[in-house]
């Protein structure tokens, strides 16, 4: 270290004991020196006889404290002692006062200082001066730009820093209400204005006089910011290289140290009761204020002469001035907005003669009253809240007391210093810290995620989650199901959701359209080219590329893609002497690209490798020259449609097609949406077999943000499901009694517990749905459906998760109180864990989990019949009169006057339908004989009276459901062709209203049981037989030509309305073929001079499904049946999907698509 000071000898008292006077010795330096020093010292030499203490200033000698001891210095005149002092501070003046003598006098000091030169790294601005720094316009640009400096300021606005290169291209950093600013402008002309310029906004309460240190690093596009730690990243569009910069100018380079005394409002009980001005006939007093809080009560004071007070509050961020005299309505003055942002603002009253001014930020909100009497300014002025003692004005009012900071607080023309208060020596104060502003941004940095919106107040945070599409706390939750397979299980039907593929992960939800069928459920995902487009005529040297745009990013399409368990896209050419490949060695002049960019030339059913069309692949192309139909190039129009189903591929982002170039050639293309079924999370389970089996995976990474979501089923009182250890800290789930399950948890704050407890047990053996969440706000549980039970976490507590063992599935690390059953779709923080295939490598643990429609057997409703799936469920809709996937959709038909539908069980010898009808009907005549069934009925008329339903066979026997005059219903019985019919009537009501009815009948031998839209019941006996035989046929509407054996049923007129039939069961095997006859009346003649035309006609057919709910009002009127026109009847094609056979319940509603 190059020595810095000279040495010094020199006599300073002969006196023996302790001096009364003495010199000092003072040395400059030249130049401000760094000397290793603490900051608060004395030298003390006892042979020397000379005790100092130095002071360290820039150009005025400030003293330090002195410490108890000092330093000793030499017992001789040849010893030396030496001190490093730590940490080394600046001075250019050093002094040394003596404070002692040698007790053996002969005094004398020899000293050397040594230090280092010292250059400031600091520099001092107000507002007005600057630094100047010029590029050095021969250097090379460098490959990365970094710029880091510290500040600390009370202001809350100002430019630190602007930078500015060629083209335009600058850099500001900038203070703005306390946050510090970058804005980056690329200089690039071409790019819009959005891409030219971008801002990053890092920090708050930056104007708190602390130190604060900022990093920007500038890697070409890459842009990292820091400020205190908390860093943006950011990828600029252009470069974003600077060159090398020099510095010129000069400027005082020291920081200057404000002195401003802030007062620090811990709690709602702080205050600060500060003397007023007796005997002024005014009210003057102004100060500076900084606060989250919205409201609070600010400052009170009572006025002299009379009970009159001054209260000034905040409330909805606003400034609100109240000024109340006897006999006279309280004035009111409301100014200032926004108030509660957590800057500083500055308030000024004045309240003299009839004038009344407050002023706010500096604009002023002034009233003039008419003020009685003479008011003065009061005793004591009171911030914040009320001491205990005080009944003042503003105190027992619903408004808390001031949360936040003051400063520069005056009364009259006096400041009031905040340290002569701490002292004792001016006013009173309770629960504040002085020289301090506490006020901590507990939103930097946020912890509402997904976009949710932060806002604080003086010792807390909410978030605000509206339009995010999550939801809790911290809008960490997902508001959506994460597949369609989800949505069909919670009993939806098709139609759009969204959907949230990664829970509560990143990715945000996507709009999809999903479709559930008895089989599978599809999700289909749309973009912007679904139509048919021709392809603009180009030249192979430049093709016209299409461009696809998706309702989901590509992130969202490829978790979509990732969980599903097959997805395909069907993309159709149209084709006119326009090919995909040239020549016979299959160069291809058109392809595709998929997600990963990369471009494919492979068709729909063809590996990656072979481009091949699917005719192809099946060998039927037009040409067999050629493996797509489009390669022929033939001058008529063909077509390739090929189906896309490799995952890793899709969806398809672009098409293009080159070879429309050539004369007469045209091309058109068709993209269809992206389709995907099964869930390959939903379903994933395993089976734990022993208590001291698990699954193990990698630690849970949860710190902030931590959710547990899985289903579990079992028989067992108790277990653990989930549990993750640290050193201290650890997390568990479990199944705590057979009604109780838990989540517990610590952090560092000693263990946590919330609890949901069920009035029914857990163990029965059905699929429950738990989801645990904990952040730095609270920790909720959640269990089906019951209500979620929430435990807040501790004010200014330990926030982060530290996990570092194994995450236990099904068991804990001790291998003591495992669970026994399933656990399936575990997800941790939207990402799914793959429980089956770790299971295969696990003992006491198989994959998969049988036994489903003990738990969503609930959703097949109308009497359809839960079967098990080994991912699931699926209804029976053989036994309702309802359809979908549920059995929900309810299928009727619509009939006109006249009209009847026909159901033939079995052949009539006089009846021939088909080649292979005598056989059945041989088979069922013999055999065929109900002991009871059971038929749904549900109707809409306004006829009377009306034939509902009429089920016959070939002894004679029948059943009947009518509509009698009254609208009452009536039914009849014969089922003994000896005896007369059963004819019970039931006055329920006028059923022929024109509102939907439903009807039930139950036979169980003679026992019939009728009920009436499921509340009205009935109970009667028949007498005239408990056997129906022979079945042979079932109509709804008119009874026609050879059916009417019951004259009571061919007198009532035929049904005119809709009606949706669950026919009766146990009548014909599901094995067996069905006959439906459509007939209706023609009339003889017709007024436009047709021929007469055949009464009746008959339709044998297996129709396809038209549910009634979506038919026009347009589409029944011209199925309606009026005089002099013919009923025209829309016959249906055969659909494949009712090829297979049904049983009975089925047939009326799922093979009648006709509007008569």
């Amino acid at each position: 270290i190059p020595k810095m000071a000279a040495k010094a000898t020199a006599p300073v008292a002969s006196a023996r004991g302790p001096p009364t006077s003495m010199q000092v010795w003072e040395h400059d330096f030249s130049d401000i020196i760094s000397l290793s020093s603490t900051s608060k010292f004395r030298v003390r030499f006892d042979q020397a006889g000379f005790v100092g203490e130095g002071s360290v200033a820039d150009s005025a000698l400030i003293p330090f404290s002195v410490l108890s001891q000092g330093f000793p210095g030499n017992t001789n005149a040849d010893s030396v002692v030496h001190y490093r002092l730590q940490p080394s501070f600046e001075a250019r003046f050093l002094r040394f006062l003596p404070l002692a003598w040698n007790p053996k006098g002969r005094i004398g000091m020899r000293i050397e200082v040594y230090g280092c030169a010292y250059r400031s790294e600091m520099v001092n601005f107000d507002g007005k001066s600057s630094l100047l720094y010029t590029f050095n316009q021969k250097s090379v640009s460098p490959t990365k730009d970094v710029i880091s400096l510290k500040f600390k300021t009370r202001q809350t606005d100002g430019i630190l820093l602007h930078r500015e290169g060629q083209n335009g291209k600058h850099i500001t950093l900038e203070l703005v209400k306390g946050k510090l600013i970058l804005s980056l402008n690329s200089g690039h002309a071409n790019l819009p204005s959005p891409d030219a310029h971008v801002t990053l906004t890092l920090g708050s309460l930056l104007d708190d006089q602390h130190w604060h240190s900022v990093l920007v690093e500038l890697l070409n596009s890459h842009v990292n910011f820091t400020v205190d730690r908390h860093t943006q990243h950011f990828q600029a569009k252009g470069e974003s290289s600077y060159l090398d910069l020099d510095y010129e100018g000069n400027v005082s380079f020291s920081c200057s140290q404000p002195q401003i005394v802030p007062v620090t409002f811990l709690s709602s009980r702080s205050y600060l009761a500060l003397p007023g001005t007796p005997g002024e006939d005014k009210v003057s007093v102004a100060f500076q204020f900084r606060t989250w809080n919205r409201a609070g009560l600010l400052l009170t004071t009572q006025l002299r002469h009379g009970p009159g007070a001054l209260i000034l509050v905040l409330n909805d961020g606003k400034l609100q001035l109240s000024l109340s005299q006897p006999g006279h309505p309280a004035r009111d003055v409301t100014t200032g907005s926004g108030l509660s942002d957590g800057q500083w603002h500055s308030v000024s009253l004045s309240l003299k003669g009839n004038h009344l001014t407050v002023m706010v930020d500096g604009e002023a909100a002034t009233v003039a009253h008419s003020l009685r009497g003479r008011i003065d300014s009061g005793d004591t002025y009171h911030w914040g809240g009320c001491p205990d003692s005080r009944s003042g004005p503003g105190c027992g009012g619903p408004l808390a007391g001031f949360q936040g900071c003051l400063r520069l607080i005056s009364i009259g023309d006096q400041a009031v210093d905040p340290i002569t208060v701490q002292q004792g020596a001016l006013g009173s104060f309770r629960d504040l810290q002085i020289d301090t502003c506490g006020l901590m941004d507990r939103c930097l940095p946020s912890y509402c995620e997904h976009g949710g919106e932060c806002s604080q107040s003086w010792d807390t945070f909410s978030c605000d989650c509206a339009h995010t599409g999550y939801t809790g706390a911290t809008c960490h939750s997902s508001l959506y199901e994460q597949s369609c397979e989800a949505h069909k299980h919670r009993g939806n039907s098709s139609g759009l959701y969204y959907i949230d593929s990664d829970g509560s992960g990143p990715l945000g939800p996507a709009l999809v359209y999903c479709n559930m069928t008895e089989d599978t459920t599809w999700t289909s995902v749309q973009h912007n080219g679904s139509h048919l487009a021709r392809v603009k005529s180009s030249n192979g040297e430049s093709p016209h590329p299409v461009f696809f745009k998706y309702t989901a990013s590509m992130d969202q399409l490829q978790a979509i893609i990732d969980r599903a368990d097959h997805c395909q896209q069907e993309l159709a050419f149209h084709c006119k002497k326009s090919r995909l490949s040239a020549g016979h060695d299959g160069t291809p002049v058109s392809w595709w690209v998929g997600r990963t960019n990369e471009t494919h030339t492979y068709w729909g059913g063809s590996l990656p490798d072979a481009q091949k069309c699917a005719c192809g692949l099946q060998g039927n192309c037009l040409d067999s020259q050629y493996d797509c139909n489009c390669d022929a190039a033939r001058s008529e129009w063909t077509s390739d449609t090929v189906v896309l189903s490799h995952k890793e591929h899709l969806p398809v982002t672009q098409v293009v097609m080159r070879d429309t170039g050539r004369p007469h050639s045209e091309a058109a293309y068709a993209l269809g949406p992206l389709l995907c079924w099964g869930d390959n999370s939903f379903w994933n389970s395993a089976s734990f077999n022993t208590e001291t089996s698990y699954l193990h995976f990698p630690t849970f990474r949860g710190e902030l943000s931590a959710d547990v979501s899985f289903f579990f089923k079992t028989t067992a009182p108790s277990g653990v499901f989930v549990e993750n250890l640290g050193i201290t800290d650890f997390i568990r789930l479990e199944l705590h009694a057979p009604a109780e399950v838990t989540f517990s948890f610590d952090v560092g704050n000693g263990r946590c517990e919330v609890t949901v407890r069920s009035p029914t047990p857990f163990n029965d053996n059905r699929w429950h749905h738990v989801r645990a969440e904990r952040n730095v706000k609270e920790a909720s549980l959640q269990v089906d459906q019951l209500p979620s039970e929430t435990q807040p976490a501790p004010a200014d507590g330990h926030a982060r998760l530290q996990l570092n063992s194994q995450l236990f599935v099904g068991g804990t690390a001790t291998r003591q109180r495992g669970f026994l059953g399933c656990i399936r779709s575990l997800r941790l923080n939207g990402l799914a864990l793959d429980l089956e295939e770790r299971a295969t490598m696990t003992p006491g643990v198989e994959p998969g989990c049988p036994g489903h429609c003990s738990s969503y057997g609930h959703l097949c409703r109308n009497g359809g019949r839960c079967r098990e799936r080994p991912r699931g469920i699926a209804c029976d809709c053989a036994f309702s009169a309802y359809d979908g996937p549920f059995c929900e959709s309810e299928i009727s038909a619509y009939f006109g006057t006249g009209s009847s539908v026909i159901y033939n069980f079995q052949e009539h010898s006089n009846y021939t339908f088909s080649k292979n009808a005598s056989s059945f009907a041989a088979l069922f005549h013999e055999d065929l004989t109900l002991a009871g069934e059971m038929a749904t009925l549900s109707f809409r008329t306004t006829g009377t009276p009306s034939l509902l339903l009429y089920v016959s066979s070939f002894y004679e026997e029948y059943l009947s459901v009518i509509l009698a005059p009254n609208g009452s219903l009536q039914i009849r019985y014969k089922l003994d062709r000896h005896q007369e019919p059963d004819v019970f009537n039931f006055g329920f009501k006028n059923l022929a209203d024109g509102q939907l009815h439903q009807v039930k009948i139950h036979r169980d031998a003679a026992l019939v049981s009728v009920e009436v839209n499921q509340n009205a019941r009935r109970q009667v006996i028949l007498s005239s037989g408990t056997e129906f035989n022979a079945v042979k046929s079932l109509m709804l509407g008119t009874i026609l030509g050879k059916w009417q054996k019951d004259s009571t049923s061919t007198r009532v007129q035929s049904l005119s309305g809709g009606v949706a039939l669950s026919a009766p069961s146990r009548v014909i095997p599901p094995s067996l073929p069905e006959q439906v006859s459509v007939c209706t009346h023609f009339p003889a003649t017709r007024t436009d001079g047709v021929k007469e035309q055949k009464e009746h006609s008959t339709h044998n057919f297996l129709p396809s499904l038209t549910p009634a709910s979506d038919r026009s009002d347009e589409a029944r009127s011209e199925a309606s049946v009026t005089q002099g026109r013919k009923v025209a009847i829309r016959t249906c094609e055969i659909d494949k999907y009712f090829e297979r056979q049904f049983s009975f319940e089925l047939i009326i509603c799922k093979k009648i698509c006709h509007r008569l």
